[in-house]
């Protein structure tokens, strides 16, 4: 017979994300906000349930350009579910209104315009009681491929983006966190998501957020074979060498890697 357990921290959350990722007239229809919310609602494991979700800040589930009433509105939906709000994620790819951080003036001006609305929604979320924790989550917009025509110099303009975009959260009391996942530019492999983060040199503001799976791919060296932990012949069998490559990723990315669940400050919010 199962037992029930009580899961108390860290709280766990359902991405919305799911819904919109790989959606959309190429492929199978997104998933609506409201089926999202009632399959998460649904979801139970020994007792064990969701307690909030993350939201992806793109149309059809929330618009990066919402109104007060519209952020109303989703609140109070999320809020009959018995679910608060954690983290957000603005959209930073440029078919999505943002642009590469290592682009044009203009294409990093579109980013951080993503980021700043970003910090809005959430600093809103938190403002009407729904979100007591979280960060915004952020990336590069940028592939590995067009990185490596200039690691140096992509890395430094990434770094330069990402601190205007350090000055834009501490504008709202929020936080960002920087995704964990190989398909980023100058955020790719752990070394050079560690060297970019220190570059940026906000460790207040801007952090790592480990992603599970795609952080695991850090280990394997994926699009940086030259940082790759793991043997070349390695075999998912030998869960001795898997540990020790993991207790490498953690203590180079620990530090940077936000808690998320700590609650956000007293800033104001801005309009």
């Amino acid at each position: 017979m199962e037992q029930s357990s009580q899961n108390n921290y860290p709280k766990l959350h359902n991405a919305m994300w799911p819904g919109l990722v790989g959606k959309g007239p190429d492929s199978e229809p997104p998933i609506d906000l409201d089926t999202m919310l009632n399959l998460t609602a649904a979801a139970e494991v020994n007792g064990v349930k969701f307690e909030g979700v993350d939201l992806f800040l793109f149309d059809p589930h929330v618009n990066i350009d919402s109104s007060d009433d519209d952020l109303k509105s989703l609140a109070d939906k999320i809020r009959t579910k018995g679910f608060v709000v954690g983290s957000v994620v603005a959209p930073m790819w440029p078919p999505t209104g943002g642009g590469s951080a290592m682009g044009s003036a203009e294409e990093r001006k579109a980013l951080a315009g993503q980021v700043r609305k970003g910090c809005r929604i959430a600093g809103k979320l938190r403002q009407l009681g729904i979100r007591p924790y979280g960060v915004v989550r952020i990336d590069s917009a940028a592939s590995p491929g067009d990185w490596a025509k200039d690691p140096a110099g992509n890395t430094n303009l990434i770094a330069q983006t990402f601190r205007e975009a350090c000055t834009i959260a501490e504008d709202y009391g929020e936080r960002l966190a920087a995704e964990g996942e190989i398909c980023w530019g100058g955020m790719h492999s752990w070394k050079q998501m560690v060297h970019l983060l220190e570059l940026v040199d906000r460790p207040k503001t801007i952090g790592f957020q480990a992603d599970m799976a795609h952080t695991l791919l850090f280990t394997l060296g994926y699009n940086a074979p030259e940082d790759s932990i793991l043997p070349q012949d390695f075999d998912w069998k030998q869960p001795e060498i898997l540990q020790a490559a993991l207790r490498k990723l953690t203590a180079a990315l620990r530090p940077w890697t936000i808690d998320f669940h700590v609650a956000q400050n007293d800033a104001t919010v801005k309009g």
